[in-house]
């Protein structure tokens, strides 16, 4: 694969390894304040899971998800008929044994942009390669009628 070209994005959200055990949702508006649940959510859940030590790396793609979400998907619904003020995401965190599954749904059905040939100094871009670098693997999945979920794997091991 040339440098610079994204990697394959699997379009199916991969199956739990093991037997579920255990799921939890929260459904957030693209604001600031909604932000802030999200991280909190995230940790109190993970730690709920004696997944301290997962705790960082999953809170910062969960916050790049959401950013992305907030950012690109939520102003393309924003104004439409029925559409509320402040859309909404979905976030979702599934275990089993091995493996944390966290997911962020949105109103949007265009897929995620990965574009790594940025400049580290640009202010804006580097979401999704964050992701990348953070998580085993990642992907986005359509949501009929409407919108996405965009998810990435993590593992449950304590780093060596």
């Amino acid at each position: 694969m040339p440098y610079g070209t994204p990697p394959p994005m699997p379009e199916t959200m991969p199956q739990p390894s093991g037997a579920l055990a255990a799921s939890a949702a929260l459904r957030v508006e693209c604001s600031r304040e909604g932000f802030a649940r999200a991280r909190s959510f995230t940790r109190e859940t993970l730690h709920f899971w004696s997944l301290d030590h997962r705790c960082d790396d999953t809170t910062l793609v969960i916050t790049e998800l959401a950013a992305n979400a907030a950012t690109h998907a939520a102003p393309a619904t924003a104004g439409t008929t029925g559409a509320p003020a402040a859309p909404e995401i979905r976030l979702g965190f599934l275990l089993d044994p091995t493996h944390l599954l966290v997911t962020v749904s949105d109103p949007d059905d265009h897929p995620p942009v990965y574009a790594p040939t940025g400049s580290a100094l640009a202010e804006h871009g580097r979401g999704l390669g964050i992701v990348d670098a953070l998580s085993e693997e990642w992907g986005w999945t359509p949501c009929p009628p409407a919108g996405k979920t965009v998810w990435a794997r993590l593992s449950t091991c304590p780093p060596i």
